[in-house]
């Protein structure tokens, strides 16, 4: 069974979903893993408290695009509110992937995650960074 998981991770690091830039996103992060050179960058248009859409730009291993492109497709699908987004945590990622993550893989994993919450916590200050 993990194989085919596996699978599906090297796939969507060869097609990413919601890879891309949005123009005029309301919340942006940007967050980079500085250990292995992972770089993530958020985008979102919010209205209404609801994540109307989610794009997402970065370079990296096969982990953090694949967990950024189910992230995105998440948040997506379900059309999730703010707060919806804000519970999103490790264990939801993790579910997302299917595969076993080792402890230094674990960040490369949890970096769109991060991402978001940057985006969702700067944007409550006035700030898109």
């Amino acid at each position: 069974m993990n194989n085919i998981y596996t699978e599906i991770i090297l796939d969507l690091y060869k097609n990413p979903l919601n890879k891309g830039n949005l123009d005029n996103p309301t919340h942006e992060f940007f967050k980079n893993n500085p250990l292995c050179g992972d770089e993530i960058k958020i985008q979102m248009i919010v209205d209404d408290n609801k994540i109307k859409e989610v794009k997402f730009q970065g370079i990296g291993c096969a982990i953090s695009q694949a967990s950024a492109s189910l992230l995105t497709e998440k948040i997506k699908n379900k059309n999730m509110s703010i707060d919806e987004a804000k519970n999103l945590n490790k264990d939801n990622i993790l579910e997302m992937l299917h595969i076993p993550i080792s402890q230094p893989r674990l960040r490369c994993a949890l970096l769109s995650l991060d991402a978001l919450r940057g985006a969702l916590e700067n944007s409550e200050n006035g700030k898109i960074i």
